[in-house]
């Protein structure tokens, strides 16, 4: 029996789809799809901007120490709701670590996850993340959602919520920039 050149195609074009679902090449195809799909954040419209003005909302380090959001009150902060089991985290915590490496003296980060800490450490390892892991306290008040995640907000220096982004997005871009630099120097 002769394999044609259409069924040697077909064939090949199965086993990619296949590997797709059950190999690791599959995995970070899919990574790489969302970052090649996720965009930049819309930025909300400054009458429709909600305020944060509860900032007394606990959570824990990354070395499982206990503080407030308080201290971030009059700063420039990215919140990033995340979980390492959720394939479009990965791809969007590599953009948000691109802009932590350029901000992180500028503004506040909180990259916020609700799980356990080894299995976040070992995430965090295995993508070469450095950017602060902040644990969220399950069942204390939050001034955000948590339902969807992702899920990130981007708060100017009064608590307005400049950008409310649920999904993956692309954090690092001139637009992002732009905003950030522009609202750092109010």
């Amino acid at each position: 029996m002769k394999i044609t050149k259409k069924t040697f195609l077909n064939i090949l074009l199965i086993a990619f789809i296949v590997s797709f679902f059950v190999t690791p090449v599959g995995y970070y195809g899919k990574v790489l799809l969302n970052k090649i799909f996720s965009f930049s954040p819309n930025v909300t419209e400054v009458s429709d901007r909600e305020r944060i003005t509860d900032y007394d909302w606990r959570l824990k380090d990354e070395n499982w120490n206990f503080f407030n959001f308080k201290k971030s009150k009059g700063n420039v902060v990215l919140i990033n709701l995340w979980a390492s089991w959720k394939l479009p985290c990965v791809a969007e915590l590599a953009s948000i670590q691109d802009l932590y490496d350029q901000y992180k003296d500028k503004m506040d980060f909180y990259i916020i996850t609700n799980e356990e800490r080894e299995p976040v450490e070992a995430f965090m390892e295995e993508h070469d993340f450095t950017f602060p892991v902040t644990y969220l306290i399950i069942g204390e008040k939050m001034p955000i959602s948590d339902e969807v995640v992702p899920s990130s907000y981007l708060l100017d220096k009064s608590g307005n919520i400049v950008i409310h982004k649920e999904g993956i997005a692309d954090w690092d871009n001139s637009k992002v920039r732009d905003i950030l630099d522009e609202l750092i120097k109010e």
